[in-house]
């Protein structure tokens, strides 16, 4: 009876985000009153499990609770009991499973059992590791046609707008950019490659690399930077200009 109960309201508290069966799930499935009944199956490639008394049972692409109806009305209409009551637990979901890589702790491929949004899924990766980016690209298919979308994770967590936290899907792919970076080398204390943050000037980059030499000038200072066209070209900078992807940032040496 305690068993049965636990069952009942696992099976309730997961009712309102149920996810279809499919090929390599496990489920449990227990009959209230004939314990004897009580099967742990798996669906097999064709979408079949096997069950006591009734034989093969085609389950993929119906929810639990539909699996569970569909056990029920199969074992009273072959009279073998009146009004059964079945419960199916999901022991594991293999069929609708979710990719996430790029720059996450723990990249992989990871079950998704009821309702779960972007943030959910990164956070079971193990959250972005401080070389990703803010940018997360949500890579996903109808089965004809492949859709791309990118979310700015740092602009709906600072504005507070949920509504980007879009519900995943099986089969998505979640790709978590690379953070730009920028490059600075010349007269300054530590050259060498950094994180570019959002609206970063170029004072802000020059004390990320540790201010100035005691050679170093902030005169004449120079950006090379990729025009959209991709060709490089060499620009005069001011301490206050934002800082771009990709630019190499050069501090000449002063002449007095």
């Amino acid at each position: 009876m305690v068993l049965w109960t636990v069952c009942i309201e696992n099976a309730v508290a997961g009712d309102a985000g149920e996810s279809v069966l499919g090929a390599g799930d496990t489920l449990r499935i227990f009959v209230y009153g004939h314990p004897d009944m009580t099967t742990e199956t798996k669906v097999s490639e064709t979408g079949k499990i096997t069950f006591p008394l009734v034989g093969e049972v085609t389950v993929d692409g119906l929810t639990p609770s539909e699996t569970e109806r569909k056990i029920a009305n199969l074992l009273e209409s072959r009279d073998i009991l009146r009004k059964p009551q079945v419960i199916v637990v999901t022991a594991s979901l293999q069929s609708q499973m979710v990719s996430v890589l790029g720059n996450v702790r723990n990249q992989g491929r990871y079950p998704i059992e009821g309702k779960r949004s972007l943030t959910e899924i990164l956070a079971m990766a193990g959250g972005i590791i401080p070389e990703g980016g803010e940018l997360v690209t949500l890579i996903r298919t109808d089965g004809n046609k492949f859709y791309k979308e990118v979310v700015d994770i740092l602009e709906m967590i600072r504005t507070g707008d949920l509504s980007r936290d879009i519900d995943i899907r099986s089969d998505d792919l979640i790709y978590v950019e690379r953070a730009h970076r920028f490059y600075i080398y010349g007269e300054v204390q530590r050259a060498g490659v950094y994180k570019l943050e959002r609206n970063m000037t170029v004072m802000q980059a020059l004390s990320v690399g540790g201010g100035l030499t005691q050679r170093g000038t902030e005169r004449g200072l120079r950006v090379q930077r990729r025009d959209s066209k991709g060709n490089l070209k060499e620009i005069n900078a001011q301490s206050g200009d934002l800082v771009q992807p990709d630019d190499v940032i050069y501090i000449k040496e002063s002449l007095f």
